[in-house]
């Protein structure tokens, strides 16, 4: 069945008669059919006569189908907010914005078509960046700016990738901090009996990441021969404004996937933690949820833990007890695996 397309005039609907006919006749004479428009579209694109803002958000659904989700989630987040910004500056001067660390949406405001994007384009962006945020956060945003360009390139859009020839800022090394056997004996002492007990010292002797423990199930536990293993993981991401939870049976990389023998303790500990887990379902009833009862990590009612709720709560203890601050990530650190005691 054919669609008639209509468009709001916004205007109200009494003495504007001759003003909605005017607004009718110029859409008429401005019309491209669809067919035409994507043919034009193509061959702007054959050209490079695209808009380089237009060409990376047309990069972005390519690159979909090729990366983890959450790997497109953190390029279609660097590419809408930062490097196409969905706000126009009106009359807002360059210096105040960086006084007031708002975004600048460099490529949109200068209007560069992909055929005429420079080097010295792109190294000016870096360097406006570089005053609101961490060299390592420009890398990130260099990493999706030289691929889309790269597939330009191997699409024959454009002869060369002038990103190649950038001078990306050096990268920061992040050291983190860990606790010593001492820290970390006393950490355990304080969360005996706390609903984050078995989780965090997972972490810590085990090594496990966090989107690990909150992907483990019982079925990676296996009681008869004592192993446990890692090949499921559950992260969080922001996509299309919403924010996600993305379960896979993969790992960050494929060392990850791994099988490691089950401590006496850890089994007694998990076998306990069955056992409640039981013990809430049945007093749940119809009420508990059926989602999740493979997973070894979810609440009273069944619902899985979410990886925030985790580093959360353990934040909140170190808060709590004095402790001094680290990260949950920081517990994986291998000297604290092998000098702690469970």
């Amino acid at each position: 069945k054919r669609k008639t397309p209509w468009i709001s005039t916004n205007l109200p609907v009494r003495g504007n008669k001759k003003r909605a006919e005017n607004f009718m006749m110029d859409v008429r004479r401005n019309f491209v059919p669809p067919n035409v428009q994507r043919i034009e579209e193509r061959e702007a694109m054959q050209k490079g006569d695209i808009l380089f803002t237009d060409f990376l958000l047309k990069w972005l659904r390519v690159a979909k189908s090729t990366v983890k989700l959450t790997t497109y989630a953190s390029y279609e987040m660097m590419a809408t907010k930062i490097i196409i910004p969905y706000f126009q500056i009106l009359n807002i001067k360059l210096k105040e914005m960086m006084a007031t660390r708002i975004i600048i949406p460099y490529f949109e405001t200068l209007n560069i078509k992909l055929k005429e994007l420079t080097t010295e384009d792109i190294q000016e962006f870096y360097s406006a960046q570089l005053e609101r945020v961490s060299a390592n956060t420009v890398i990130h945003y260099h990493a999706v700016i030289h691929r889309a360009l790269k597939y330009a390139v191997k699409i024959k859009t454009i002869q060369s990738n002038p990103a190649v020839n950038v001078e990306r800022p050096r990268k920061e090394k992040f050291i983190g901090s860990f606790y010593d056997k001492k820290e970390i004996n006393t950490l355990f002492d304080i969360i005996q009996g706390h609903p984050l007990e078995v989780a965090i010292k997972l972490a810590a002797f085990y090594g496990l990441r966090r989107e690990e423990i909150i992907g483990l199930k019982w079925t990676a536990i296996d009681f008869e021969n004592n192993t446990l293993t890692i090949q499921h993981t559950v992260t969080e991401c922001n996509l299309n404004g919403k924010h996600i939870e993305v379960a896979s049976d993969t790992a960050k990389t494929d060392s990850s996937l791994r099988t490691m023998p089950l401590v006496t303790n850890f089994r007694e500990m998990l076998l306990a933690k069955k056992e409640k887990q039981e013990h809430y379902r049945k007093l749940c009833g119809r009420s508990y949820c059926k989602e999740y009862l493979d997973y070894i990590f979810v609440n009273e009612m069944g619902e899985r833990w979410k990886p925030r709720y985790l580093s959360d709560g353990f934040k909140r203890i170190l808060e709590q007890n004095g402790l001094r601050h680290i990260r949950f990530h920081d517990l994986r650190h291998p000297y604290v695996k092998h000098t702690t005691k469970i």
